[in-house]
């Protein structure tokens, strides 16, 4: 079934199975094809495995920019708390390309650019390395999902923005996680509660 908005909940994602940072972004993508084929519609979503196994966290919207600082900061407090080692954030967005030859026109919002992809990005980090990943969308003539095309996309050294680099520098120490876990739960209802996995087909296809 669809699983949306879960009121800033962690939930238990198929934790035999995520073991680094690529299988994090495997589940990712798996879990975007889930989602767009069953709603059309991909929910920022943040994965990390954590000192107590693979978690998944997601905002009760993202209506304006208070909402998406809001989300990101949580986020961070997340990786602190649970002493995260790879972590992934997958998100839909507009993108927009410079074409072969051409200069890349940064005053130009991607959401306004006429050559704008509408994709899902995966976004995925660990101390060791960071990996993006871009789905494009393909919609049906009548706007239905009809399934991701290839990553055609640059590779990028780094992604920047409020929903990029959510890892601290170095791994948290007892004393970081208990505040990181005080200032989330000073928030509301316990965020890392844990709840059922969604139930996804087995295949990652």
């Amino acid at each position: 079934m669809p699983v949306f908005p879960v009121s800033n909940k962690i939930q238990g994602v198929q934790p035999n199975r995520l073991e680094n940072l690529d299988d994090l972004l495997a589940q990712a993508e798996h879990y975007a094809n889930y989602c767009m084929r069953n709603s059309g519609h991909m929910p920022p979503t943040l994965f990390l495995i954590g000192s107590e196994g693979p978690l998944m966290f997601m905002p009760d919207s993202l209506a304006d920019e208070g909402d998406k600082d809001e989300f990101a900061t949580k986020a961070r407090l997340m990786c602190i708390a649970h002493a995260a080692t790879s972590v992934v954030m997958a998100l839909e967005a507009w993108v927009k390309f410079a074409k072969p030859g051409e200069k890349f026109d940064a005053t130009e919002p991607p959401s306004e650019a006429f050559d704008r992809q509408e994709v899902v990005v995966l976004m995925g980090e660990s101390h060791a390395a960071q990996k993006q990943k871009f789905l494009p969308i393909i919609r049906n003539d009548n706007g239905r999902f009809f399934g991701f095309g290839k990553d055609k996309a640059p590779l990028i050294d780094s992604m920047s923005g409020r929903f990029a680099h959510f890892l601290p520098p170095k791994v948290p120490n007892a004393g970081a996680r208990e505040l990181a876990k005080a200032m989330l739960k000073a928030e509301g209802p316990d965020p890392a509660k844990r709840g059922a996995a969604p139930r996804l087909p087995r295949s990652r296809r």
